[in-house]
Parts: structure tokens; sequence; C-alpha cells
């Protein structure tokens, strides 16, 4: 009765051996590799009975677009890829290449009819020559900034700075310098400063890049000459004043001042037609 029993079960354990569902693996879910080189994105399926499964390769992006369907590749992928057995290469990749894929094969005559694995790809760009903004002049004591970008690399660059060929350490007691943001700060500059300064860029691809360079000079502030040009100043406005005072009390500028009504004058007045007559006299 016992043994009855266990048939139905070891039916069912023999039943499940033998379907083998679709399966589908990628051997290296994110793949790395630099700009304009091959990628190779690998796929392997084992299927329970179909020996001719569809093969899908398919991008996310803002929606799913086809890269592989029908045996054929698509758009952009069309000449630059290769498949072999579902594993997909593509050939001299660009920015727009990196992102999510997915690998769907489809095994009509299996139990289990579909399996999918995705696979990453980050493109890596080497640095770019930096822009580097340095300043040819400062006065002791002024805050100045030396600053360093490279907006194309990815992974983004990381900086360094120069002066005199010689490298500068992120932590001085005369400057700051954030090496992720390439800026190199001097709070209070000094003649000692003076040099020629270049910035690197790196991000572990490729070799790293430099900027041209420029030689900053730091001058001091020239307190006399300032003192100088002040005074100077004082005294020209002063001999300004002093002339324009003078002139008025000469009457340089009243001889000058023209009246509406010159040349007029009233008629001379006779003192005849002021005298009583009789014909007023009561």
């Amino acid at each position: 009765m016992t043994v009855t029993r266990l048939i139905p079960v070891l039916l069912l354990l023999l039943y499940c051996n033998l379907v083998r569902p679709v399966t589908v693996s990628t051997t290296k879910s994110t793949v790395e590799v630099q700009e304009n080189s091959d990628a190779e994105l690998s796929c392997l399926f084992k299927t329970e009975r179909d020996l001719n499964p569809r093969i899908e390769w398919k991008k996310k992006d803002t929606e799913v677009s086809f890269v592989y369907f029908e045996r054929n590749f698509t758009g952009a992928y069309r000449g630059r890829a290769k498949i072999e057995g579902a594993t997909v290469t593509l050939r001299k990749v660009t920015l727009k290449d990196a992102g999510e894929y997915r690998c769907e094969v489809s095994a009509s005559d299996d139990s289990i009819k579909l399996g999918e694995t995705n696979v990453t790809l980050k493109v890596l760009v080497p640095p770019h020559t930096p822009f580097c903004e340095i300043p040819s002049s400062a006065l002791t004591g002024s805050l100045v900034q030396l600053r360093c970008s490279d907006q194309y690399s990815i992974p983004p660059a990381v900086y360094t700075w120069y002066k005199d060929k010689k490298e500068l350490k992120s932590q001085h007691s005369n400057f700051t310098f954030n090496k992720n943001t390439g800026i190199l700060t001097f709070q209070t500059v000094t003649r000692g400063d003076t040099g020629q300064y270049h910035c690197e860029a790196r991000n572990g691809v490729g070799q790293p890049k430099s900027c041209v360079g420029n030689h900053m000079k730091i001058d001091d502030l020239n307190i006399p000459a300032i003192i100088a040009g002040i005074v100077v100043m004082c005294l020209v406005i002063s001999v300004c004043i002093l002339g324009a005072w003078y002139a008025h009390r000469q009457g340089y500028f009243s001889r000058h001042r023209g009246s509406p009504h010159a040349g007029y004058g009233p008629p001379p007045q006779d003192t005849q037609d002021f005298k009583h007559t009789q014909s007023f006299m009561l």
C-alpha cells in the first residue's frame, strides 16, 4: 500500500527531471570598453527540445528598440555588428551605444518558451585636453583661483596642478586644491607664488592630457605710487579751482554775459518837462 502511494511522487520527480526549460545567461553582465573599440555582449542559452530557437536583442533607452530581429541587425547596428550563437559583437562603439541590452531566446517547442538575460554596456572616454583658466598677473594679498576642466571624459577626470613642472599637493598652508573640480585657490597670494602653472586630467582610460599652461606673476601693491598719484590729482584739481576763482574775480565771466536789451537806454530827460506851469495852479 505504501509503495502504491509513492508511485505518483516518483513519476512527478521523473517528469520534472526530464523537463528542462530554456535557460539564458551571460558571462559578463556589465561590459566596459573604450570608445571606438569593439564590445562583446555575451548570451548563452540551453533549450529543452527546440534546436532552432528565435533569438532577439533589444536595447532599453527611453523606449525599447530592436538591435537584432528576425536574424538581421537593425538601424545603426546594421553593418557594424555580428552574432555568433546568441553573442553579439559591436564594432567601434560610441557613446550612443552605451546602455542596457536584453537578449531574449524563444523556444516554441519547450515547455517554458522564453528566457532572457541583461547586459549593460558602458563606453569609456579617455581625457581630452582640459580647459585651463590661469591669470597672467595678480597683486599680493589678493584671492586668486586657477581652474581646470574636462567635460568629455568618462568616467569624470581627476585633476593635478603643476607649478614649474612640480606637482602641487592638495594640502598646503598657502592654497587649497580640489582634485575633482580642478579648482586651485590661493586665499592670499604672495610673490613666491609666481611661476609657470599647468593642469593635467586623467581618468584611468587612455593617456593623461595637459593644458598648455601659463605664467602667473605676482606683484606687490605699490603704495608710494598710489599716494603720489592721489597727490598729483589733488594738485591738478586745486589748480583748476584756483584758476576758475581768479577768472571770476577778474570779471572774465561777467564781461561775456549777454543781455536781452544790450545797446538800449532810456532817452535823455529834459528837466523843463517837469516844471509846473500856470495851467496847473489853482
